[in-house]
């Protein structure tokens, strides 16, 4: 059948930033066509034309690590109802709908779910179906079912893949997560989180070392299309950034992605506050030397919002340390989960480092394409703070004048202060789109090629980062409209992204 105008338009004179295809600043058309971008045609009068003179054309942004679905995050909206109306402010846990609603007005088209137990695969899933716009997919907590566990205790390779390749099969997953290798046995043993990577398992001679080893083997392996993603021991911890090196060198040469680093570079001692600070340095050296590594950084940014993990563990340490009510669950003995309410303040010393220590890494990292700009929503800050981020990476005078409102032990300590990097739009464009779609195997999206979805967003280019990241001009999911000017203009329906067909 021949496509109608409708389905064929080109959007004309745009200043177009597509890392993945070396366009930083050019002016030219971008052409579509069934929901995908097309090389210009030979007869361009069936396209129906769209002036994007004047406006800056990016991919739609991709968000590699978010918690938006399943059991935890029905648990984080009920516990914190105050958060869910604040007037100015959108709810800290928003409804699945109000979720989808507010990444497109963001310019974002693409979203996963970091960290759902398989057996809360059906239950996610479900809901993500009513997620509107966004395409969307889930990273599947494989390691904390029992009989992968059992196989991993035994070195079974091939029984290791099958089981993980029947759990992504069957929850219909992109990507196994890990969070903190053997938690959930050291949780129910009444352990905690407070082990190094080469403590074995309790009941087995399995340590978590061995399992990440292992489990990284088996996803590549399978040819997932993303590497293990890892939350790794010790999460917000003093001293865990050796836990963190440990774990980056346990990997060798073979790829794995090390999720929300911020909260897993801290130096320092279990009793003295006065020793907490950046372990940032070491890590990012190692980093920067192994590119089969990957991150997202995980940034904290101050305000009130909801923590939820799967690493129950971290949560009981968290809720101990602020004596704030927490929840905690098991969800038919396959993973956990920890919730509570946190405020992250500007004056305290702990929230300070922990803002420059995510800024630290990003300004740090010397390769933006194995970088993903996350918040680790909500942990860290909601996602709508993005563009906030976003102007903290690309203004160092923004930067500065926020860096001077801290706590003063960290603006004299932090290396934050000798850091004067500046991301620009390309730069900004990588970490929010092209860098997020490579690493989690997206071959079709966070960029502007043919063949590429048109999942598109015009922004008015502004010296204020922030005003400009926070409304784009337009926002285009698969060729159509849905977003402009904050407001919804259509509804579609996102696809479910699932690495291996039921």
């Amino acid at each position: 059948m021949t496509p109608s105008t409708s389905d064929r338009l080109v959007l004309a004179g745009g200043t177009i930033h597509d890392p993945a295809t070396g366009r930083d600043g050019v002016i030219d058309d971008l052409w579509i066509e069934d929901g995908r971008i097309v090389a210009r045609p030979a007869d361009p009068s069936a396209f129906r034309r769209i002036d994007a003179a004047g406006l800056v054309v990016m991919p739609g942004g991709v968000d590699l690590h978010s918690h938006i679905a399943g059991p935890k995050v029905g648990l984080g909206r009920r516990i914190s109802p105050h958060l869910a109306r604040r007037e100015g402010f959108p709810a800290a846990v928003p409804t699945i709908h109000a979720t989808g609603a507010a990444y497109a007005a963001l310019g974002y088209t693409t979203v996963f779910d970091a960290a759902i137990a398989t057996s809360a695969a059906a239950m996610a899933h479900q809901e993500l179906a009513d997620l509107p716009i966004l395409d969307k997919g889930i990273y599947l907590l494989a390691a904390d079912d029992a009989a992968v566990l059992d196989a991993l205790d035994r070195g079974d390779a091939s029984d290791t893949r099958r089981l993980v390749g029947d759990a992504v099969r069957a929850g219909r997953g992109w990507a196994v997560k890990v969070a903190s290798p053997g938690g959930s046995a050291f949780w129910r043993a009444g352990r905690g989180d407070h082990h190094d990577l080469d403590t074995p398992l309790p009941g087995r001679r399995l340590t978590p070392r061995i399992l990440l080893e292992r489990l990284a083997a088996a996803v590549e392996n399978l040819g997932l299309p993303h590497p293990l993603h890892v939350h790794t021991a010790n999460l917000g911890l003093p001293g865990n950034w050796r836990t963190l090196l440990e774990t980056m060198k346990t990997f060798g040469g073979r790829r794995a992605h090390l999720a929300h680093v911020q909260f897993h570079s801290y130096a320092g001692g279990d009793l003295d506050e006065g020793s907490f600070g950046s372990g940032v340095a070491p890590l990012v050296e190692h980093f920067n030397a192994h590119e089969s590594l990957t991150l997202d950084v995980g940034q904290i940014l101050f305000g009130k919002t909801v923590a939820m993990t799967g690493d129950s563990a971290a949560a009981e340490h968290l809720a101990h340390a602020t004596g704030v009510p927490w929840a905690s669950h098991d969800l038919h003995l396959s993973g956990g989960c920890g919730i509570l309410p946190i405020a992250y303040k500007e004056k305290s010393l702990i929230h300070a480092w922990q803002w420059a220590i995510g800024l630290e890494w990003f300004l740090t990292a010397s390769d933006p394409w194995r970088v993903a700009l996350t918040t680790d929503h909500p942990n860290g800050a909601h996602f709508t703070a993005y563009p906030h981020l976003m102007a903290l990476l690309g203004d160092a005078a923004f930067r500065r004048a926020a860096f001077e409102r801290i706590h003063p032990v960290v603006r004299k300590r932090s290396p934050l202060v000798h850091l004067d990097r500046e991301y620009s739009l390309q730069d900004l464009c990588i970490v929010t789109r092209a860098a997020p779609a490579r690493i989690a195997g997206l071959a079709q999206k966070g960029h502007l090629g043919p063949g590429a979805d048109a999942d598109i967003t015009l922004y008015r280019p502004d010296r204020d980062l922030a005003r400009m990241f926070s409304l784009p001009a337009k926002v285009f999911k698969g060729g159509r409209l849905v977003a402009e000017d904050g407001h919804l203009r259509s509804e579609t329906a996102g696809q479910t992204l699932a690495a291996v067909r039921a």
